[in-house]
């Protein structure tokens, strides 16, 4: 079995308190990884072999709020004993409303459930690896709406999970979560100078689910839902995708992710994922910046983590819980 770091016994952090952090990290040798088409079949490459360490670190923090109902996952080797040559990790932040039943059903069942669902383990395929992440979603949330019905409960839970298959890494969310990553010019990328020269634009790998937005208002009113003046789903509920929700899912909540994927290459130096408690109030270039300058300044992803969440709680006022993961790449 894999090495799993999980908060399923998440550590309560008070107003004064300093933000939970944990920090692994993953050496990933590329030379003994196919290169892959757009189409998602192996294919032959003259690009030059890259390889990378992988550091992660997560950071929580209750905020305001009277109970933590984030949860996450923290997976550097994410085989869970599934055989296979092709190396995996995996990553997830779950934000849990009306309850962490969802949150933590999620957490513990989402990566084993798309590792069932096919998820390649031998050589790289980008579409068997979508129909694995889509069909893992589907069968959580279908677990978690018999578990909810079973027990009486209906809580829900928004997700932003990232799989990194070789090279190759996977987005996957719904509802408001997202992922952020860090991407040099390819003016940068070709020059040998340090990555403190290099200026990072923050690209939004996520798209977010809500029910004022056309697309998702349309499938709610398709359904027989409304949404009210205040952009909320029966008036009640903000996001329109979302694990759980037993209550509004005759009404056009859905756990079907948008998934992107892409390959890494060293233009790509880090991925910072957030719950929307961390987006209210840090935007996705000053999240970049912010955790640019502390890298510059030789700061291990241990305290920048912890420094980001602190942030976006003690200075900027987040009254949410608050979760972040960086996913760094050290490039050889």
């Amino acid at each position: 079995m894999s090495e799993a770091i999980q908060n399923s016994k998440p550590k309560r952090e008070s107003d004064s308190g300093d933000s939970s952090s944990v920090a692994k990290k993953l050496k990933i040798d590329q030379s003994q990884n196919p290169e892959v088409d757009s189409s998602g079949s192996e294919a032959n490459s003259d690009a030059r072999e890259m390889g990378f360490e992988i550091e992660a670190e997560v950071a929580e923090d209750k905020g305001l709020r009277h109970a933590m109902e984030d949860a996450w996952v923290l997976l550097l080797d994410a085989s869970l004993g599934f055989q296979g040559n092709l190396r995996c990790a995996h990553f997830a932040i779950y934000d849990g409303h009306g309850g962490r039943l969802a949150a933590e059903y999620a957490q513990k069942h989402l990566h084993s459930n798309v590792l069932s669902a096919g998820l390649p383990r031998e050589l790289l395929n980008v579409k068997a690896a979508k129909k694995a992440i889509l069909d893992g979603f589907r069968k959580t949330d279908e677990a978690i709406l018999q578990e909810s019905a079973a027990g009486g409960w209906q809580d829900g839970a928004t997700a932003v999970c990232v799989w990194i298959l070789g090279k190759t890494v996977f987005v996957a969310n719904i509802g408001d979560a997202k992922a952020v990553v860090a991407r040099s010019s390819p003016v940068d990328a070709l020059q040998n100078g340090s990555d403190e020269a290099r200026l990072l634009k923050a690209i939004v790998l996520t798209r977010e689910h809500k029910a004022i937005y056309a697309q998702e208002r349309a499938r709610i009113q398709k359904a027989g839902g409304s949404v009210s003046s205040n952009g909320r789903l029966q008036g009640r509920l903000e996001v329109s995708r979302a694990f759980g929700d037993r209550q509004f899912k005759k009404f056009g909540v859905v756990a079907t992710p948008d998934i992107h994927s892409f390959d890494l290459t060293e233009r790509e130096h880090f991925i910072i994922l957030g719950c929307d408690g961390l987006w209210g109030v840090i935007g996705p270039s000053d999240a970049v910046d912010f955790v640019q300058k502390q890298l510059k300044e030789g700061l291990p992803v241990t305290a920048i983590s912890r420094s980001l969440v602190r942030e976006a709680v003690r200075e900027r006022r987040c009254k949410d819980n608050c979760t972040a993961i960086i996913i760094l790449f050290r490039h050889k």
